[in-house]
């Protein structure tokens, strides 16, 4: 297996990891409520009282957000995306290789530019605790923690524009015709 394949099998697992993560409290939260509704469980056993689980639902939260920029960044593949491509296909190679160019760079630029305004607008972020999590994690985690995964996602996506812009300018574009 090729490093960049054990990566991305890495990559696919943390992701795979989230989701069963999200499953698990997902599945705590209704066996809390169902739990919670027998006769004098919560008073008998406070394991069983449902308002020690209010961080779940912000958890749940947490890991959406992880999960779809991760995934984003790391797992999903520009195949995978659906696209409007009447026109890129409908024009010949050499044109189809300055559309790839062109969008490329803009997307590459827009995300890569991004960073420090958004960096700017986060930094308020370190102030701000989490409504629940703090149950689980302590007192250390912070609104800018959970939201830091968009920070990857903005520099992994735009790094990956940015090759496929080289690849593009140095190899053209694949046929999609042809399997691409």
């Amino acid at each position: 297996m090729t490093p960049l394949a054990t990566l991305r099998t890495l990559a696919q697992a943390v992701a795979a990891a989230f989701m069963a993560l999200m499953f698990l409290t997902f599945v705590l939260q209704i066996a809390v409520r169902y739990l919670a509704r027998v006769e004098g469980l919560a008073q008998a056993v406070p394991l069983f009282d449902p308002s020690r689980y209010g961080w779940t639902l912000e958890f749940c939260l947490l890991l959406w957000v992880w999960l779809v920029f991760w995934g984003n960044a790391f797992v999903v593949r520009p195949r995978d995306h659906v696209t409007f491509d009447i026109l890129y296909l409908a024009v010949r190679p050499s044109v189809r290789r300055w559309f790839a160019i062109i969008a490329g760079l803009a997307i590459c630029i827009g995300l890569i530019v991004s960073i420090g305004p958004t960096w700017e607008k986060f930094h308020i972020l370190r102030l701000k605790k989490t409504a629940t999590l703090s149950q689980v994690f302590g007192d250390w985690i912070r609104m800018r923690d959970i939201y830091s995964v968009y920070f990857l996602f903005l520099a992994v996506v735009g790094a990956r524009y940015g090759w496929a812009v080289w690849r593009a300018f140095r190899h053209g574009v694949d046929d999609p015709e042809h399997g691409a």
